[in-house]
C-alpha cells in the first residue's frame, strides 16, 4: 500500500544533544523546513534556552525544550512520552547526541567504556525502543548520526570508533525489526565541525585527506537528514556518508 505523505508542517521531531553544534544545526534545518522540534540537551541550558527562543521567534510555539541525562535509562521512557506529549505526536526521532573523547587501549576505564558506547550505542538502541509505539502510529522514521569513524577507526579513539560501528550495525538491525511502519537510517559525516580543542594542523592534515579539500557545511549535512525525512519513504537500513570522500583517501 502506498504512503501517503504528510506535509513537513505537522510533524515533529526530538533531536538528542539537540542545543549545540551538529544538533544545533538539524534543529535548526528542519524548524526552517517547517517541522516543530523537541530539542533534547543534558547540561547546555544557555545555549539551548537562546535556539528555542532563535526558533519560536522565527514561528511561535514551534521549539520545545526538554532535559534529560541519557545515560539515566530511566529516564528515556519520559523523554518520548514528553516529546510526544507537546504537539500529539513524534514523528522523527534523531539519535544526535554523542561522546567523543580519546581512549588509547593502555589509559581507557570501564567508566570510559560505560559513558562512550553507552550514550553512542546504548541510549539510540532504547530510545529507539520507547519512540517505536509513537512513531508506528505515524509510519515515522529513526535517523542515527553515525560517523565515517565507524568503519575506519580514528587512532586513540578505540571506544568511540566501535560504538558507532555498533550504531550502524543497529541502524540496520533495527530497520529490519520495526519494518513497515518505521523506517530507519543513519548519516555518516566527515569534517563539518571541528571540536574546540583540534589544531589548525590537525585540521588542515584531515582537509588534506579529503578529495573535496574542505570542511562540510552544516547546510550539506541537514539536506541529507531532509531527504531522509521526505524524499526516502523507499529506504531503509541504509547509512548515508557525507565526507567529501574522505573514505577514498589513502
Amino acid at each position: 500500500m502506498q504512503h501517503l505523505r504528510e506535509p513537513l508542517e505537522t510533524r515533529t521531531a526530538l533531536i538528542t544533544g539537540g542545543a549545540r553544534r551538529i544538533g544545533a544545526e538539524i534543529a535548526r534545518g528542519l524548524h526552517k523546513a517547517g517541522i516543530n522540534v523537541v530539542i533534547h540537551y543534558r547540561s547546555s541550558i544557555d545555549e539551548a534556552i537562546a535556539l528555542q527562543q532563535e526558533l519560536n521567534t522565527a514561528r511561535n510555539e514551534s521549539a520545545h525544550l526538554l532535559q534529560a541525562d541519557l545515560l539515566v535509562l530511566d529516564t528515556l521512557q519520559g523523554l518520548c512520552e514528553k516529546a510526544h506529549g507537546v504537539w500529539g505526536r513524534l514523528d522523527i526521532l534523531i539519535n544526535n547526541a554523542s561522546a567523543f573523547y580519546p581512549t588509547p587501549v593502555a589509559d581507557a576505564t570501564e567508566s570510559d567504556w560505560n559513558e562512550i558506547v553507552g550514550i553512542n550505542l546504548k541510549v539510540p538502541f532504547f530510545l529507539a525502543q520507547c519512540a517505536t509505539p509513537y512513531l508506528r502510529e505515524v509510519r515515522g522514521t529513526i535517523i542515527n548520526i553515525v560517523d565515517i569513524h565507524a568503519e575506519r577507526p580514528l587512532k586513540d579513539y578505540v571506544l568511540y570508533s566501535t560504538a558507532k560501528a555498533g550504531l550502524i550495525m543497529l541502524t540496520k538491525a533495527l530497520a529490519k525489526e520495526l519494518a513497515p511502519d518505521v523506517r530507519v537510517n543513519g548519516i555518516s559525516p566527515g569534517a563539518f565541525l571541528w571540536p574546540d580543542s583540534m589544531s589548525k594542523a590537525a585540521k588542515q592534515q584531515i582537509l588534506s585527506r579529503t578529495l573535496l579539500k574542505r570542511k562540510g557545511q552544516p547546510s550539506e549535512l541537514v539536506g541529507a537528514v531532509l531527504f531522509l525525512i521526505r524524499d526516502a519513504d523507499y529506504m531503509t537500513g541504509q547509512v548515508i556518508t557525507i565526507d567529501g570522500g574522505q573514505m577514498l583517501a589513502p
